[in-house]
């Protein structure tokens, strides 16, 4: 058990609680991490399957959503921590929790920026972070057709991004081309039963970051540049580290810090994507003060850099040492199972290993014969089929060494 004896000591030998709000998959290695340190963990969901309520000391199936409900319960069980899994659209009821019990973490406040895309936008823009039209589209609004109509009368320029006003990730995210798409999205528009944000696209290379605030000073543990399906889905199918000396690398840094700053975020983990413009200069996207899903914190992020940053915040928060600076960052990819048709044949990881040689750092195919492969629109459209990381050899370029692996699967097409 990790250094115990002085945890306990911090807490006089007494039980050391933490509560987790969003207890999926995702979430199961933050909670494991906690339970190594002898952490007592409260997990909620609203799912009773939630795979995290499972391995939780004590699981509570509960409508995260409801603020009043988990402030009730977590009230009685006076948890000394939240914990942050990948958690979507109820950042807020975290936040919410952190304030009305005075536990270190995102605040409600800023946890709406990082919710919700609108609010989000208003803010960056106001100082001078975000530039680009945005307009929004909201379900209670009956006039939803004039208000895209006059934000393109007033100079929306396409391509353009329609996407949800609400949570995290690629979730019924489109790219539209022009006018016309707009007009056969905005013809369907009775059917949604959601607020929408349309704005400008800012056409460049995409990036995701995985970083951490403490005492309001942001650090950026890994930049990663995204591999993306062609529009309008725009889904990443693959991510490879940048290494710091990269000139984006330091762009990018530079800018979350002043984007951290704005958004009043103090101590967290944070997930972010960005464009980085024609310019060269970073454009936010989206940032949400918790850690990146997809295997990204807690299996790709500690690969190429050595950090774990959910064990590096429980440790922060438990008073031990912790540190968030990789000493060093490997050049890696990880690769989703991204392409469609019937399984005919799935090769092995030796065959894997015989072709990629040690270049091959994890090999986690789910994919058996006869699955059917859908279209790729989302995350969850890719994530149940596991994934695999390679490291970067002498004359073994990541992107055509992952292609070369996704060929020596057989696959029937139509």
């Amino acid at each position: 058990m990790p250094e115990m004896e002085a945890v306990t000591r911090t807490r006089e030998d007494k039980e050391i609680r933490a509560a987790i709000i969003g207890a999926g998959g995702e979430a199961l290695h933050t909670i494991r991490k906690a339970e190594e340190y002898g952490i007592t963990v409260i997990a909620l969901d609203g799912n009773d399957q939630a795979e995290g309520l499972k391995e939780a000391h004590q699981p509570m199936v509960i409508d995260i959503s409801r603020e009043d409900r988990v402030l009730e319960v977590l009230r009685e069980r006076r948890p000394h921590m939240l914990l942050t899994g990948p958690v979507g659209r109820w950042l807020t009821t975290m936040g919410a929790v952190n304030d009305a019990l005075q536990l270190p973490g995102v605040g409600r406040e800023a946890a709406e920026l990082c919710t919700d895309k609108w609010a989000f936008h208003l803010r960056l823009q106001k100082e001078g972070l975000r530039s680009c039209r945005c307009c929004l589209l909201s379900e209670k609004d009956p006039k939803v057709r004039k208000r895209a109509e006059k934000a393109v009368a007033e100079g929306l320029s396409f391509p353009a991004i329609l996407k949800p006003r609400f949570g995290s990730g690629s979730r019924s995210v489109f790219v539209l081309k022009n006018k016309e798409a707009l007009e056969e999205i905005l013809a369907k528009w009775p059917d949604e039963e959601e607020d929408y944000v349309l704005e400008e696209c800012v056409t460049g290379r995409e990036y995701g970051v995985d970083g951490a605030v403490i005492d309001g000073k942001f650090t950026m543990v890994l930049l990663r540049s995204k591999i993306l399906t062609p529009p309008p889905v725009c889904q990443a199918v693959a991510y490879a580290s940048v290494l710091p000396e990269a000139p984006f690398w330091k762009e990018a840094k530079a800018y979350m810090e002043k984007v951290v700053a704005v958004l009043g975020l103090e101590e967290c983990l944070l997930h972010a994507d960005l464009i980085e413009n024609e310019e060269g200069k970073p454009f936010g996207i989206e940032v949400s003060a918790r850690p990146s899903g997809h295997n990204l914190h807690n299996l790709f992020t500690p690969l190429c850099t050595g950090i774990d940053m959910a064990e590096q915040m429980i440790r922060h928060r438990l008073g031990l040492s912790a540190g968030f600076v990789p000493e060093k960052t490997k050049r890696m990819m990880i690769r989703y199972f991204d392409r469609k048709g019937k399984v005919v044949r799935v090769p092995s990881e030796e065959e894997v290993w015989l072709l990629t040689g040690e270049s091959l750092a994890v090999w986690d195919c789910r994919l058996k014969e006869g699955d059917l492969l859908g279209d790729v629109t989302d995350g969850h459209s890719l994530m149940g089929r596991g994934c695999f990381i390679l490291e970067e050899q002498p004359s073994k370029e990541l992107w055509t060494m992952s292609e070369r692996v996704m060929d020596l699967f057989c696959l029937q097409v139509g």
